[in-house]
């Protein structure tokens, strides 16, 4: 299952029924789980950690050093999940002393081709990102969510669960789970309500997602004044809990309304 004419280093940790095409060049700390296909002239490097049954087609180039000039070399890691798909030229940076010391890629993701997402970022699971969308460093996207080809993500920016961001998008402020996100500067346009019908959320649920989304973004309130009006306004759930807790910890503020940006 391993072509001669590929290179793995004697020291890495490859699992059984792992296919290598050829021309791969695998370095010394690798761990690959079993079932991964490793496409022809991929560069799996130092620090990587591939879990089960994941595709990595040719071309993609996993856990190089970041592009940070604060990195002094230390060792660091790439993890990728279960059952995930990194297309081609994809490029996945190892993450660094000062942060996480990992990036992380979840289970069941799929990264088209072009992909970079650069160091300390942690994508869950069931992420897709369309083709050529650049993340920078410090990136938090979480399960369920889909980024439009072209896009470009700031550092530290967080993509909450089930959200939908338009392609070509310039991500610069936080987007709050189960939203859609487009248009320039970038803007509230609605929930995701397609993607929650399909994730089996009730009419219900997804009738109070929305309601709580109108008060945050189209009733010119500001977002202190808003929460306070959806915790006293709306019973406690999971979705509202969620979406409070993101609003209240965003580091870098959330999106705007269209219209009031």
């Amino acid at each position: 299952m391993i072509q001669p004419l590929a290179y793995i280093h004697p020291q890495a940790k490859i699992a059984d029924n792992v296919v290598i095409e050829p021309f791969v060049t695998i370095h010394k700390d690798v761990e690959i789980g079993e079932g991964t296909w490793i496409g022809s002239n991929s560069v799996i490097m130092d620090g990587a950690r591939i879990g089960k049954n994941c595709r990595i087609f040719p071309g993609a180039v996993v856990s190089a050093p970041p592009q940070d000039l604060k990195y002094r070399g230390e060792p660091s890691t790439v993890t990728i999940g279960d059952n995930t798909v990194i297309r081609e030229c994809v490029t996945l940076n190892r993450g660094t002393a000062l942060d996480k010391n990992t990036t992380t890629i979840g289970s069941n993701c799929l990264l088209m081709a072009y992909v970079h997402v650069a160091h300390d970022c942690i994508i869950g699971d069931n992420v897709i990102i369309a083709n050529a969308v650049q993340l920078a460093g410090h990136i938090n996207i979480y399960d369920h969510a889909f980024i439009g080809g072209t896009s470009a993500v700031h550092q530290f920016v967080e993509i909450g669960a089930h959200c939908m961001v338009s392609g070509g998008s310039l991500v610069r402020k936080d987007v709050p789970p189960f939203t859609k996100a487009g248009r320039e500067p970038l803007s509230y346009i609605g929930i995701n309500s397609v993607g929650l019908r399909r994730r089996g959320f009730s009419a219900e649920t997804i009738n109070e997602i929305q309601e709580i989304y109108r008060i945050i973004f189209l009733k010119k309130y500001n977002i202190t004044k808003a929460l306070d009006i959806i915790e006293a306004e709306f019973n406690p759930t999971v979705e509202r809990d969620e979406i409070i807790n993101f609003v209240q910890n965003s580091q870098r503020g959330i999106m705007k309304g269209f219209g009031n940006s």
